[in-house]
């Protein structure tokens, strides 16, 4: 499953923060963003348990290291109400329109 479809399904378990994207036309700006932190984050995690469990399948340690990123990940996308600790919507909002090109 490609990495863009994850982080939407990701983000529209999230209806508040999906909803408030999609009103300013984010969303695909996010779905980027976030699928390449993903992406990031599973081959960093695939290379890690590769050199600590070097006999494991690779195809397992793919799976397992994938399953570690999505976890990573959903730990850091805002949540509604705020947790301490996890930016908030208007922070995400913030990030996601310094770091867009112009049209």
């Amino acid at each position: 499953m490609p990495y863009k479809t994850m982080v939407l399904e990701l983000l529209q378990q999230l209806p508040e923060v999906h909803e408030q994207l999609r009103q300013q036309r984010m969303v695909l700006a996010a779905l980027e963003f976030y699928a390449s932190e993903l992406k990031s984050l599973h081959q960093a995690w695939t290379q890690h348990l590769t050199e600590t469990s070097p006999d494991s399948n690779p195809s397992q340690t793919a799976n397992q290291a994938l399953e570690f990123a999505l976890g990573e990940l959903e730990d850091y996308l805002p949540a509604s109400p705020p947790n301490p600790g996890r930016p908030s919507i208007e922070d995400l909002m913030n990030f996601l329109q310094d770091h867009t090109p112009p049209a």
